[in-house]
């Protein structure tokens, strides 16, 4: 996209007029009352500023590669009847919008912005208020959303869109957003080698980030916080997951991270901080976690028998209710170097690793997992001594799920 040319003159709001401002196109320095005048007249590569102003005009739809700059925030209401602005053309840029009052329905995917098989597409610094779908690349490629923010205030998911919804799309970039309110805050449907960074998702209805048939993407130093449950990754491989933050995601179904039918994937330096479960793994393989901290989470890790050649190493468990929990006895999985705050060992050799393995799947843990109502005797003299005992003598607990080179200190993330 080639830089602004010269702009023969600026213009300002008529003063007195609640409707529309004026659109400046650049080169020739025409004026127009609405926006789809201006992309009617323009040119291929040319850029239209769009001075502050209220614009209704049903569904903008952009055939032309052209920039769409907005100046002071331009309003684009879709008058909840229509979808705000429709990308058809490649090289196109749309930055500095407010774009609020999407159409809704049960049948059609209204957008605040659409990208409709395009490549090369960059939507940056908006607003988005109130949209069913906030932004949405079906079939995009090269396309990067960055720098937005997407809030929306409906209380059920089935009259809630997601925030940025990516369907069969290709090397896209997710960059610097703020998402909440939306049924899912982030979703992959179908995405290959795309990057998710440097997000912040938060009270969403469902989940945070949600992954699904979409291989070979990342997803690094976002937040996740306060949604219905953090991130969901399905069916899907080849993902990596560094150096994000899980928070505050309660409830019966709530889990900071939750992986299932994934594999051949890495989640190295993440913080799980107060969720009622860190990760949950269910059909999972070939699976590393490196240096990753489980903190104040009602379980640090629950991984279910269907879970094989699963690495963990080198992560922190700091006053989690319950470290692991699991629902089999057959563990086909590696615990190794970890630390544990509840490990309760001795190092003679003083080689900073503990001379006694660790079992970090309790006795009343197991019990929990069978029998949830059993959690009403929490922290009771009865737990405590039936913990003890399978110290002593395990008979209930996996005898392959152990750490037998436990940490005697954290490990510096």
């Amino acid at each position: 996209m080639r830089p602004l040319t010269t702009i023969l003159s600026l213009l300002l709001l008529l003063p007195g007029i609640a409707g529309y401002g004026k659109v400046l196109r650049t080169g020739r320095g025409e004026q127009f009352e609405k926006i789809t005048q201006a992309l009617l007249a323009a040119q291929p590569h040319d850029t239209i500023i769009v001075q502050a102003g209220t614009y209704k005009e049903g569904n903008i739809v952009i055939t032309k590669p052209v920039s769409l700059l907005g100046k002071k925030y331009p309003v684009i209401d879709g008058e909840k009847k229509f979808e705000n602005i429709s990308v058809k053309a490649d090289s196109v840029l749309i930055d500095g919008f407010r774009i609020i009052n999407s159409g809704t329905s049960s049948i059609v995917d209204y957008a605040g912005v659409r990208i409709c098989n395009r490549h090369f597409v960059t939507i940056s610094n908006n607003i988005l208020e109130d949209c069913f779908f906030g932004i949405y690349s079906q079939y995009g490629v090269n396309c990067t959303i960055s720098g937005n923010k997407l809030a929306a205030h409906q209380v059920e998911e089935q009259q809630s869109g997601n925030g940025i919804h990516c369907w069969k799309s290709d090397s896209l970039k997710i960059i610097g957003n703020t998402v909440s309110g939306h049924r899912d805050g982030i979703y992959f449907e179908f995405v290959t080698n795309s990057v998710i960074w440097r997000n912040v998702s938060h009270h969403n209805m469902r989940y945070g980030l949600h992954f699904m048939f979409s291989n070979s993407d990342m997803y690094a130093a976002n937040v996740f916080e306060n949604n219905g449950a953090g991130v969901a990754v399905m069916f899907s491989n080849h993902v990596k997951m560094f150096h994000n933050y899980f928070r505050e995601n309660w409830g019966d179904a709530a889990y900071g991270l939750l992986l299932k039918e994934i594999s051949d994937s890495y989640i190295d330096g993440n913080c799980f901080d107060r969720n009622t479960s860190g990760i949950f793994l269910e059909g999972v393989s070939r699976v590393e976690m490196y240096r990753n901290l489980f903190k104040e989470n009602g379980w640090g890790l629950k991984i279910q028998a269907s879970c094989m050649e699963i690495v963990l190493k080198e992560n922190n468990f700091v006053s989690n209710t319950f470290d692991v929990g699991t629902n089999g006895s057959l563990v086909l999985n590696t615990f190794t170097n970890n630390y544990w705050d509840k490990y309760e060992g001795y190092d003679l050799n003083r080689n900073k690793i503990g001379d006694v393995p660790y079992r970090p799947v309790s006795m009343y843990s197991i019990i929990v997992e069978k029998n949830p109502p059993a959690m009403i005797l929490f922290r009771s003299l009865i737990t405590s001594l039936m913990d003890r005992s399978e110290k002593v003598l395990p008979s209930l607990t996996p005898e392959n799920l152990k750490d037998p080179n436990p940490l005697m200190k954290p490990v510096k993330l």
